[in-house]
């Protein structure tokens, strides 16, 4: 089992920046790929940023070039830097890995990122 705690939501001003956080506990070797989803209401969970054991990363459209996904050394802690938030960046946001020695996928609690116009 993998426990995912996030970090570092909140409310900003559009144009305004927030950096989440999030750490794997539990047996995190296997952990492949780590990243962040998001859902806003009345929305799907959408994929915003991955970043796998290589650090090669993949954003959504809608974010390249204003977030940045970094994972540290130890590869149990992965961080999503966002800059020039929009209004419709509001969403909860969901740290996630994947472990392929088991095939398994894991959830946080998420977390309330707000953007006020």
């Amino acid at each position: 089992q993998v426990q995912l705690v996030e970090s570092g939501g909140g409310t900003v001003q559009a144009g305004g920046s927030l950096r989440l956080s999030c750490t794997a506990s539990g047996t995190t070797n296997g952990i492949y790929v780590m990243g962040w989803y998001r859902q806003a209401p009345g929305n799907q969970r959408e994929s915003v940023a991955t970043i796998n054991n290589s650090d090669s990363p993949n954003y959504a459209d809608s974010v390249k070039g204003r977030f940045l996904i970094s994972r540290d050394n130890a590869k149990t802690t992965v961080y999503l830097q966002m800059n020039s938030l929009k209004p419709e960046d509001t969403a909860v946001y969901y740290c996630y890995c994947y472990r392929w020695t088991r095939g398994d996928e894991y959830w946080g609690q998420g977390t309330q990122v707000t953007v006020s116009s």
